[in-house]
């Protein structure tokens, strides 16, 4: 009888996930609002609370979250992060300090403390990498110019995610300076160590991974993310990071063929993971952090068009280029829900939870829209701030082009194809 009713539970939730998402599908928005609120529906407090299956959905949610990173680390490879890290590191201190500030501040406005305040800075930081790609491929963005920037700027967060999650863990764990700072150092010595032999011996990883049986490939890909993720947690460093340094050290063929075999499992224990934490939210505690979340949703929205605006004109983009990366950097989504799920599971700040998914509810939607119209509206905002000067005739020919009238496009034989997922 009691495998009966979770068989019940289980398939009625993957069904209705899978409606959810062709209804997402259907209007061009991203799923993760919608999953969000089947967890709440389903949760305590909800409409029909779960019994049977949720210990399921439990590990299901871990595993999404292992094989959201490990996905995340198949689109680059270690020579590509070490690029970036030389060229893009101030566009990162940039899109840190704009906004994780904020959300720090807001935990400590709200008297939670000062772990409360690392975990909702990382919350406000995190940009959705899934939603982003997703959007700029909706909009046939993937070769324009300022493409290039918001790729590096997600990447440079990633790689900070192997720093900050064991921060946040260890913080979590209460444990001691000593413990912490043990903790950190070994993250960065296996991040260093996996960067290093990914540089040197990539190709062997992926000769001795590859097969031309995609059944063997799934099995063995899958298999080795989840010994390291379970091995980096036992050391006390996240699964997450574990996995996602796996998905870098493989490269070429190896790579695009465990992209392809494991997008499905991907989307649906990710599915499963956005609903487990609307499964630990209880409707009724998100009435009263509404409007912090909102005035929060609408600063950081803000600021992140700001560090999108900054890093494509340091990079040389046109302002109409300046303002779309501004706009697609908005959307929060899966990296923030992972980092509140931390909190949460720790039993840290009781309202941090429901804080966190009215937040990533309201950029999650927001963030679709900001990447559509931000650069027409900021084009006429600023169009309304600066007067036209009447036309000058003059014989002497113009001056060659600045980096503010760089084409906002690239040439066809220069388009950089490059998604996330």
């Amino acid at each position: 009888m009691h495998s009966a009713v979770f068989l019940i539970e289980f398939g009625a939730i993957i069904l209705g996930l899978g409606l959810l998402g062709r209804l997402a599908g259907r209007f061009h928005f991203s799923p993760i609002p919608l999953y969000l609120l089947a967890g709440l529906a389903f949760g305590t407090g909800g409409l029909l609370p779960l019994g049977a299956s949720e210990e399921f959905v439990a590990i299901g949610a871990e595993i999404g979250v292992i094989l959201l990173l490990l996905m995340l680390g198949l689109e680059y490879t270690a020579s590509d992060l070490v690029s970036n890290l030389k060229t893009q590191y101030p566009a990162g201190l940039v899109d840190f300090t704009l906004n994780a500030v904020p959300g720090a501040v807001a935990a400590l406005l709200m008297g939670w403390g000062p772990v409360a305040a690392v975990v909702l800075a990382g919350v406000t930081w995190i940009s959705s990498s899934g939603v982003i790609a997703k959007v700029m491929g909706d909009l046939g963005r993937l070769g324009n110019r300022e493409t290039p920037v918001i790729l590096s700027i997600l990447v440079l967060e990633d790689l900070a995610m192997a720093v900050y999650l064991p921060i946040v863990t260890a913080l979590l764990a209460g444990v001691g300076l000593a413990a912490g700072s043990l903790t950190l150092a070994i993250a960065l010595g296996v991040a260093g160590a996996v960067l290093f032999v990914a540089v040197r011996y990539g190709r062997v990883i992926s000769r001795f991974v590859s097969s031309d049986d995609p059944e063997k490939l799934l099995l063995v890909v899958l298999g080795l993310t989840l010994l390291v993720a379970g091995v980096a947690q036992q050391l006390q460093v996240s699964a997450a990071v574990g996995a996602f340094l796996v998905g870098i050290a493989l490269s070429g063929e190896v790579a695009e063929g465990t992209h392809t075999l494991l997008s499905p499992l991907r989307d649906l224990f990710a599915a499963v993971f956005f609903v487990f934490f609307g499964l630990h939210t209880d409707p009724a505690s998100i009435p009263p952090v509404l409007l912090p979340a909102l005035a929060l949703a609408v600063v950081t929205a803000l600021t992140k068009i700001a560090t999108g605006y900054w890093a494509a004109k340091r990079a040389g983009v046109g302002v109409n280029g300046r303002w779309r990366a501004g706009g697609t950097l908005v959307a929060r989504g899966e990296f923030s829900i992972v980092i509140a799920g931390l909190a949460v599971t720790a039993g840290i700040e009781p309202a941090l939870g429901p804080l966190a998914t009215a937040y990533v509810l309201i950029l999650v939607v927001i963030g679709p829209l900001t990447a559509r119209y931000t650069q027409p509206l900021g084009v006429w905002i600023t169009g309304l701030r600066t007067p036209s000067a009447p036309p000058v005739l003059s014989a002497v020919p113009s001056p060659a082009k600045s980096p503010e009238t760089v084409p906002d496009r690239q040439p066809a034989q220069d388009q950089d194809p490059a998604g996330r997922a």
